[in-house]
């Protein structure tokens, strides 16, 4: 168990989106971190450098993992300067190194978080100023230390983002459609779904492929970092990258080499299936998912049992002339199509997702950015609930 005496180990905080707290927290408990704790779109959690660098290589459904350096309260912006100037930022920050400052204020006085940016900004380099004479760079596109700055009410924490990029650009994205998916989100969908990695795995309006290919991923066992070619921490001081790579190989080591069930995504879009095949080979799985160019209503999906999941449009970014009809249509294909099926059908239109004329036996509250969603499970057994379970 964590024990606070022990140096090696230090909190930290992985960032994610609503509802997707608690598939978080599970992926962090198999990694070996310790005193896990769900918190609003985050995830507290103990471990040392190398429960770190796994989380940044292994979390299908974080968006950043931070490691906290200062907590403080802050009575107003004089005293959040001086109390940001003083941390020890040569511990972190080198001067020839350049850095930004993301900052979010909830239920707090501080009510515009680019002027506490700038604040904390002035402090840190600042005391580079008193110090050397000198102020290191900002760059907030690529710097190479990146600090978070969260306020809540007046209370303070300063973080380190080990990250850098945000955990979603998995880099095998090259082609999105109309209204992609983020990633992060496409693996949480999927890993609500309960699905056993084992067998067959459908998405009949697939678009760019970012949900089979999160699925792919996590069948073939493969971590979704190991794409990227750069984090955050890699610029700290204590970067160990004997012990990075050594995490990294073992991860490619303990990689599936081939599926024997079928993944398939299809769309009736035909620029959306190049797409979507295109990412998929940048991902190095273009040989296990099978694109197909149909109608939801026209697919032939392979023999159950298996997992169906599909994003249809809302009416938000994408315009239907009757949204109720779509849904509609989409009912009648889960009937004829997809017997003994898990069904899911997420979305972020709720009044037409009555149409689809089936009951649910989940109901899942989710967000895709500011839209509230729902991921509908249906059960898409034959006869009655009874056969089934009998």
């Amino acid at each position: 168990m964590f024990n606070g005496k022990d140096k090696k180990q230090f909190r930290m905080i992985a960032k994610t989106l609503f509802g997707l707290e608690e598939i978080l927290a599970q992926e962090l408990i198999a990694l070996g971190a310790q005193q896990v704790k769900p918190m609003n779109r985050s995830v507290e959690f103990y471990g040392d450098q190398q429960i770190l660098y796994k989380a940044n290589l292994w979390c299908r459904t974080a968006v950043r993992i931070l490691k906290p350096i200062a907590d403080f309260t802050a009575a107003d912006e004089n005293d959040l300067y001086k109390k940001v100037q003083r941390i020890k930022w040569g511990k972190y920050l080198s001067l020839n190194q350049t850095f930004a400052i993301d900052a979010l204020t909830t239920k707090s006085k501080f009510d515009n978080s680019l002027y506490v940016a700038q604040k904390t900004k002035d402090a840190i380099a600042d005391q580079f100023r008193d110090r050397t004479g000198k102020r290191p760079s900002v760059d907030l596109k690529r710097p190479d230390i990146r600090i978070n700055i969260y306020i809540f009410h007046n209370d303070c924490t300063i973080a380190l983002d080990s990250s850098g990029d945000p955990l979603f650009r998995r880099g095998y994205r090259t082609k999105t459609g109309k209204a992609p998916l983020h990633e992060v989100l496409a693996a949480g969908i999927v890993l609500q779904s309960d699905w056993d990695k084992k067998s067959t795995f459908v998405d009949a309006m697939c678009g760019s492929g970012t949900i089979v290919i999160e699925a792919a991923l996590m069948a073939r066992n493969i971590a979704p970092g190991l794409t990227r070619k750069r984090f955050g921490f890699m610029n700290w001081p204590d970067y160990d990258r004997s012990l990075f790579e050594t995490i990294c190989k073992k991860a490619r080591r303990d990689i599936i080499p081939e599926l024997d069930f079928d993944i398939v995504g299809s769309d009736i879009n035909t620029t959306q299936i190049k797409e979507a095949a295109a990412n998929a080979d940048q991902a190095g799985l273009g040989r296990d998912i099978v694109f197909e160019r149909c109608a939801m209503k026209d697919l032939e999906p392979p023999p159950p049992p298996g997992v169906l999941i599909i994003n249809p449009p809302y009416g938000e970014r994408i315009t239907m002339e009757d949204i109720n009809l779509f849904y509609e249509a989409i009912g009648d294909a889960l009937k004829t199509s997809f017997t003994d099926y898990d069904a899911f059908v997420f979305t972020g239109n709720l009044a037409a997702a009555k149409h689809i004329g089936l009951r649910t036996s989940r109901r899942i509250e989710m967000y895709n950015g500011p839209i509230e969603c729902r991921l509908l499970k249906f059960e898409m057994y034959k006869g009655s609930r009874k056969t089934k379970y009998q």
